[in-house]
């Protein structure tokens, strides 16, 4: 039985045979149905509250009163919009649509953004941007949102992105970072256009004919890209590259992971931006 505290007239969902409970389902578990709808699904109270700050349009929020309370549900109902349902929902739908073990009693329903190219904002003069390569896997992915985040950088690319950026594991693996940088996806030869086209310097994080990172000076317009750690960059990349840059190596291997690699670098170039 659902506790209702917000008012008997509004709607409620106990049943796993609801439609909106079946295409939610459809939401999460596909990424056809997300790119076709225009639609994904959010959980959790931070990640829900910083969809709102990022201006995300939320069509629909879920709550479980049995598990969020009237004064945590306040805090975001604060800044819906007027045209956002709110709806309720049982424990047993809500244990349905939910992922984690830790639960927090309430789910969204949200637009997707355009996050073509031509879309992104550079609002500072002296912008610092992180640029990623064909990364696949979601866990990395939220890892460099969360860097990025960190690092309030200008502004995150993905290059050749081969994952939805609305997949439920990057939404979790970020917690919500996704919503917090100014994020875009393109085609490598396009992004290098628009790099240059900007005045932005282009520094490659890879082993051929590079410089420490260290020595680097990252002051200027700068757009630090990454690859993956098997492959690494493509020739263009290098080919259009200002400077490439190398973390030294002390151990045996030659390589880190992605996240850490990009953390290390942008945080050097905060440093060197006096922003530390």
């Amino acid at each position: 039985m659902l506790i209702n505290y917000l008012c008997p007239m509004i709607k409620q969902i106990s049943s796993l045979q609801n439609p909106l409970v079946k295409q939610m389902l459809q939401l999460i578990e596909k990424s056809r149905e997300r790119r076709k709808s225009g639609l994904f699904v959010i959980e959790g109270q931070r990640e829900i509250q910083l969809a709102l700050k990022g201006d995300y349009t939320l069509k629909t929020v879920l709550i479980c009163p049995d598990i969020i309370t009237e004064f945590e549900f306040s805090e975001i109902k604060d800044n819906l919009s007027e045209t956002t349902e709110i709806i309720e929902i049982s424990v047993g739908v809500y244990q349905k649509l939910s992922y984690r073990t830790t639960t927090e009693g309430i789910l969204a329903i949200s637009q997707t953004k355009d996050l073509s190219l031509e879309n992104l904002d550079l609002s500072t003069e002296n912008s610092l941007i992180l640029i990623a390569e064909a990364p696949e896997k979601p866990g990395n992915i939220g890892a460099l949102l969360r860097t990025a985040d960190a690092a309030n950088l200008d502004a995150v690319i993905f290059a050749n992105h081969k994952t939805d950026m609305y997949n439920p594991n990057i939404l979790r693996s970020s917690v919500g970072c996704l919503f917090t940088n100014s994020v875009a996806t393109a085609g490598t030869t396009e992004i290098i256009t628009y790099l240059k086209k900007n005045n932005i310097n282009i520094y490659c994080a890879t082993l051929q004919g590079s410089i420490q990172y260290h020595g680097c000076d990252f002051t200027g317009n700068s757009a630090i890209v990454v690859g993956t750690e098997d492959i690494g960059l493509s020739a263009e990349w290098l080919k259009n590259s200002t400077e490439n840059i190398i973390i030294p190596m002390r151990g045996e291997i030659d390589s880190l992971n992605v996240s850490v690699a990009a953390g290390i670098l942008i945080f050097e170039a905060i440093k060197q931006r006096n922003f530390i």
